[in-house]
Order: C-alpha cells, then sequence, then structure tokens
C-alpha cells in the first residue's frame, strides 16, 4: 500500500467569491472532475457521515474538513501546523500559541523526538521527500543563515535523503514549482531541465510509486496568498491543475492514496495578506476502498470531536499503511 502526500502550504477552505478566492476564480477543470464538478471551497456540499467530516465523497475522491486551528487562539501558522500534520501531536497546544514561520527551539525538539517520516524509518518501511532543494539552500543552511522548515528538517532527522540539484537533473526529484522553470528564472541555474505539467505529473506518480510514503511540498501556494496578487495566484492554481489532472491519470487507483492536504488557510483569502482561521482541505484521490479505509481510521482517532484536525494525519496515515501498532 502506498501514499502520495502531497502538501499545499496555506490552502484553506473559503467562500465562494471570485473577488477574494482564487480556488473559486481559477479554471481548475482537472480539480473540479474530481470534485463532481464542485470547487475547491468550505460551502455547497451535503456532509454524508456520522460525525459530519466528509464534504463530499465521489467516485473517484472523497472531500474533508480539517479544523487547523486545534482550540488554540490566534491566526495558525506554518511550523506549529506542519509539526502538528507530521507528528500527530497538537504543537500549538504544546506551546500555548500557534508558532510560525520557521521552527523555534520547542518546535524542532518536537520533531526530534519523532515524527511520520522517524516512524516509517523504525519500521524499515520506505519514505521519500521528492522535492529537490538548490546550491544555495544547502549554502544557506550550512552558513547559519537559514532555519530548515519543518518538512526538510523532519525528513534531516529521520536520515532521508535530501534531493540535489543532481537528482532534479537526473529526474529523480521535482522542484517546488513543478516544472524547475523558477531554477532557471530565479535562481541563475539556466542549464536546469525543465519539465510541462504533464511531464511533471507524470514524475511524480513514477517517483511515488517507488515507496510506501512519498511526501511533496508545494509552498508557492502560501507565498502567493501572501502577496494578495489575484492573477498570479490564479496561473499557479491552473499550472497546478494541469499537474493534478496528469498525475490522476497516472496514478493506480489500487496501489494506494493522493492525500493532499495544508497547514493553515490564507490562499483562500486575499482580502488579507494574513493567514486565516478557516479550515483546511483534506483530499483523497484513490479507490473507493481505501478512501472509505482511510476515513474510518481517521473516526476512529477522534470519536469525540467534531471533525478531525491536524493531529489525526500522521496516526491515519501509519494506520492505512499498516505500522501503527
Amino acid at each position: 500500500m502506498k501514499i502520495l502526500f502531497i502538501f499545499l502550504d496555506g490552502v484553506g477552505l473559503g467562500g465562494d467569491d471570485p473577488q477574494v478566492n482564487p480556488l473559486v476564480k481559477a479554471p481548475m477543470p482537472n480539480l473540479e472532475s474530481l470534485l463532481g464538478g464542485n470547487k475547491l471551497i468550505a460551502n455547497g456540499y451535503h456532509p454524508i457521515s456520522r460525525a459530519g467530516p466528509w464534504i463530499l465523497h465521489g467516485s473517484r475522491a472523497t472531500l474533508l474538513a480539517l479544523d487547523a486551528c486545534l482550540g488554540v487562539v490566534g491566526l495558525p501558522q506554518s511550523a506549529s501546523g506542519q509539526a502538528s500534520l507530521l507528528t500527530g501531536k497538537n504543537v500549538a497546544g504544546l506551546l500555548g500559541s500557534h508558532d510560525g514561520p520557521k521552527p523555534n527551539p520547542q518546535v524542532r525538539e518536537i520533531i526530534r523526538q519523532g515524527t511520520l517520516f522517524t516512524r516509517m524509518q523504525l519500521e524499515a518501511c520506505n519514505a521519500a521527500l521528492l522535492n529537490a532543494y538548490p546550491p544555495r539552500y544547502f549554502a544557506s543552511i550550512e552558513s547559519g543563515y537559514r532555519i530548515p522548515g519543518v518538512i526538510a528538517l523532519a525528513a534531516n532527522y529521520a536520515g532521508m535523503h535530501i534531493n540535489t540539484q543532481e537528482d532534479l537533473w537526473h529526474g529523480e526529484a521535482i522542484s517546488a514549482d513543478f516544472t524547475a522553470q523558477g531554477w532557471r528564472d530565479h535562481l541563475g541555474l539556466p542549464d536546469t531541465p525543465t519539465l510541462n505539467p504533464r511531464q511533471a505529473g507524470e514524475r511524480l506518480s513514477s517517483l511515488a510509486a517507488r515507496s510506501q510514503l512519498a511526501f511533496f511540498e508545494y509552498w508557492l501556494t502560501d507565498v502567493a496568498g501572501h502577496h494578495q496578487d489575484m492573477p498570479s495566484a490564479c496561473g499557479m492554481l491552473e499550472l497546478f491543475d494541469d499537474v493534478l489532472g496528469s498525475l490522476a491519470d497516472t496514478w493506480d487507483d489500487e496501489q494506494g492514496l493522493i492525500l493532499i492536504t495544508s497547514d493553515h488557510g490564507n490562499l483562500e483569502d486575499l482580502s488579507t495578506r494574513h493567514h486565516t482561521r478557516n479550515d483546511v482541505p483534506l483530499l483523497l484521490i484513490g479507490s473507493q476502498y481505501h478512501r472509505e479505509q482511510f476515513v474510518e481510521l481517521l473516526l476512529q482517532i477522534c470519536p469525540a470531536r467534531q471533525k478531525s484536525d491536524l493531529t489525526d494525519i500522521t496516526p491515519a496515515i501509519l494506520g492505512f499503511l499498516g505500522t501503527a501498532k
């Protein structure tokens, strides 16, 4: 059994308003097809489970809402949200506040104690971080100029390989913008091989097939939300949709699930440059049997709560992959 975990930074479930929500304004035919012709928004669907977490359950995809606030006041932040996703712990609750964007010493210690990645390694299960990191990233980490984000830090603590420029050039990784055009345009690496969206989706599917858990981080969504630039946000979402369409076309639903979720809201409301307290989506793509199996695990984890939250994802993944004891 396999899971491809696509992490979209800063994407919440917003309202049906194309003036502020690029997820409504941008043409996203592939995502909408998976959602039965619907947009990725908070309203307009009918809950159909006993605890009310399912928003939509279609022929190939299931959409749920996850609480990103975790019972803590203030706006959710990247470090505590991502750490909660990867540890199964309410990190904001442990800290007494949301924290980010980079992990502070307390968050780093929580990550050091164990994450989804370390659990996979302990169980001798194959896990891979598919992102490639450019040379200047490694240089800034080594110089102390930059603190790694939660995801790269968790992978490093787990002893996972962090993909380099060489891995990208050899087709063994994916750039953060899917196509690697940004490596040419913004990183001063004009010889970088690029992909079109269809090729990027095919590569994601191919690389994910090698691991029980493959993880890809798409952080440009959070950047677009902070910039409040509707045309740019829509263009980025159209690219993502093209990649998703290719990925879905090449994904074997019987081998496992594509899981897409986020850490906090932001992109869905360009009326503000700040994060939101909106729920975030959990989109599952795969066979009906596997999707229902995963949702049942979520219901077992949070029987007393009205909806699932970020802390439920790691235990549900471990249970689905058969590593939970």
